[in-house]
């Protein structure tokens, strides 16, 4: 997390002993010093121009010299360092049910000792909130009144190939018929009544008995896959009592020619529904089995971890080397994150040696067929190179698309990325990619589909204009070709809710909206959150879950901020300082657009301008642009 203090060892000839010893932050007491790195006790300056102190480490110095257009930050590190606190004081706030203050606290006019100390208070924090299982209260939150309160719409089941029925919904919409509890009886037995769907939001439905015609006074929401929920006739095939409800049991005399009369030619669930519901969830993976999965606290390396749980496909892994097991990662088992054992060693990937020289009793090595298979690409011809520029999501922000480069390319397509300009000098954020993954996009993709680029950190010349930037690092461009061009007729639209992933803290899955639709880049919203935490999420990510998916499987969903804590605070503004964290967290699957010709051609450049917004699903038509 700071300077000088993690290690980048990896699994090669290079890496040092000494490297792969310095891993994890020793507590440190609350009473140490404040000094500088050079031993000197901390000045401040008297204000005087021409002077400035960085707000994270308190150096004194020249402020033309300072980074950044506000000259608060001695370095880049400083900057990031600060920005990471930021986040994390945003995330604390998050896991503890309490809105964004109006300023994050961060770490001002400190020194490394300092850094270091503020740090291992973090990780204690963070690990006894694990062994509580601290979450955002779901008291008072619901998707009904949410979706019906506000008039939403939920993105269908059939988006979410992953998830439970995602590929066997079938045709299950409104005016299908159910046979459901009848909670509106006096009997002391459970009785059943037939429903109709009058709303379907993802797995949930509104349901209306029969015989209420439209009045909508005893409508309720329940989850369709739940085990009270029947298609029609299997009370008569269980043995079980159809009762109508209290309410309207005075109106018809002759409820079996009514039901007959309204249900003919109606549809109802299929006969094995429930079946197909809990082969659904049936998931390969299981406790003990030991993967390699991306080390969260240097992205350039995996490292081994074994799976502690399983909850809808969701594996919670624990790395091998935690003795207390508080040093988790959570993502989905068709994350691109995780991996066979020996995969690094086989694509010559970075990975840090455990210290623990033979599995542990029940522990074993997850068959590599179980994990999400890369599409095959052949290397022999024109291919990605070192030293190539395009465009990225940044893995430390996933809210921003930048400027980055290739550093190394692997065996079977996989390519280490770094982003321009805010680099560690060891190469410890590189992040791995692989060619045909829709997370990294041509040059030029972000000005064609009228999304921000994030220029280098410390460029000066802004507007960012690639032709000038290239000339200007003596780069060229990845050809457009390489990448991946492949568009699904995913369903979603802009507005839609679902449950997505906070991918900079994956243990959690909050209440999100679909605001921005490229292609197959999805951009999701953290309902009642800033802006800032939004996040480009490709349309196949198994990140993203029909509303009702947490209620399905027993995952802790986390409600909009303003439906806890914040209505308390309703009066504090928001920061909208954008922060990036130094430290990555979760599984991040982007998206890329269709650009179907090369850019680059010596000095004359050719960008292509397709469809860029909204609801464009399948194949886009492109036209070339010429630059001058």
């Amino acid at each position: 997390m700071f300077d000088g203090y993690d290690s980048c060892s990896e699994d090669t000839s290079s890496s040092s002993s000494s490297e792969e010893s310095e891993e994890e932050v020793a507590p440190l007491p609350s009473n140490l010093p404040i000094i500088k790195n050079n031993g000197q006790v901390y000045t401040y300056p008297d204000g005087k121009s021409g002077m400035a102190t960085c707000e994270m480490c308190g150096m004194v110095g020249v402020r033309d010299a300072f980074y950044s257009k506000t000259k608060r930050f001695c370095s880049v590190s400083c900057s990031r360092s600060y920005s990471s606190n930021s986040k994390k004081a945003s995330i604390l706030a998050r896991l503890q049910g309490k809105p964004p203050t109006k300023k994050a606290k961060v770490l001002q006019k400190q020194p490394l000792v300092a850094k270091l100390a503020a740090y291992a208070q973090y990780q204690a924090t963070l690990q006894n909130q694990a062994k509580t299982k601290a979450a955002v209260s779901m008291e008072g939150f619901s998707w009904g009144n949410y979706i019906n309160s506000n008039s939403f719409i939920a993105a269908p089941v059939t988006c979410f190939k992953h998830a439970p029925m995602g590929t066997c919904w079938g045709d299950i919409s409104e005016n299908v018929r159910v046979e459901v509890p009848n909670t509106d009886c006096s009997l002391p037995t459970k009785v059943f009544w037939i429903a109709g769907i009058v709303k379907l939001a993802g797995y949930n439905a509104l349901l209306r008995y029969e015989g209420f015609e439209n009045d909508s006074g005893l409508d309720f929401w329940c989850n369709i896959c739940g085990s009270d929920i029947h298609p029609v006739g299997w009370c008569a095939a269980s043995g079980k009592p159809l009762v109508p409800p209290r309410t309207i049991q005075h109106k018809y005399t002759n409820w079996k020619a009514f039901l007959v009369k309204r249900l003919t030619g109606a549809k109802t669930l299929p006969p094995d529904f429930s079946q197909k519901v809990s082969e659904s969830m049936q998931y390969p993976f299981r406790p003990c089995m030991r993967v390699e999965v991306v080390d969260k606290r240097h992205l350039c390396r995996t490292r081994v971890a074994v799976v502690e749980s399983v909850i809808g496909g969701r594996l919670r892994l624990v790395y091998e080397e935690s003795e207390d097991r508080t040093d988790d990662f959570w993502c989905h088992m068709h994350s691109p994150l995780i991996h066979h054992v020996g995969w690094s060693r086989s694509i010559g990937h970075r990975f840090k040696r455990s210290d623990i020289t033979k599995k542990q009793d029940g522990h074993f090595d997850t068959p590599p067929h179980l994990f999400a298979k890369v599409k095959e690409v052949d290397q022999s011809g024109e291919w990605f190179k070192e030293g190539m520029k395009l465009e990225a999501i940044d893995p430390l922000n996933l809210s921003t698309i930048c400027v980055a480069t290739i550093r190394k390319v692997l065996a079977d397509g996989f390519l280490m990325i770094g982003i321009d300009g805010s680099e560690a000098a060891d190469g410890s954020d590189w992040f791995c990619y692989h060619a045909t993954s829709p997370s990294i996009f041509p040059v030029g993709f972000c000005e064609i589909n009228m999304i921000e680029l994030t220029p280098p950190r410390g460029y000066t010349k802004l507007p960012f204009k690639w032709f000038d930037y290239l000339r200007e690092t003596g780069s060229i461009a990845a050809p457009v070709k390489l990448f991946n061009k492949d568009v699904p007729n995913h369903g979603f639209r802009v507005g839609m809710k679902l449950e997505a992933v906070d991918l900079m803290e994956p243990r959690l899955i909050c209440v999100a909206t679909v605001t921005r639709i490229i292609h197959r880049l999805l951009r999701i919203h953290f309902d009642g959150w800033e802006e800032e935490y939004d996040q480009w999420v490709d349309c196949e990510s198994p990140d993203l879950y029909p509303v009702g998916w947490c209620q399905l499987t027993g995952y802790q969903l986390q409600p909009p901020a303003s439906q806890s804590s914040r209505e308390s605070q309703s009066g504090s503004s928001k920061q909208k300082k954008k922060a990036k964290s130094q430290q990555y967290k979760g599984h991040k699957k982007m998206t890329t657009l269709q650009l179907k010709e090369e850019l680059i051609d010596g000095e004359d450049y050719n960008f292509l301008q397709g469809a860029s917004d909204q609801e464009s699903n399948g194949s886009a038509s492109f036209y070339i642009k010429q630059e001058p």
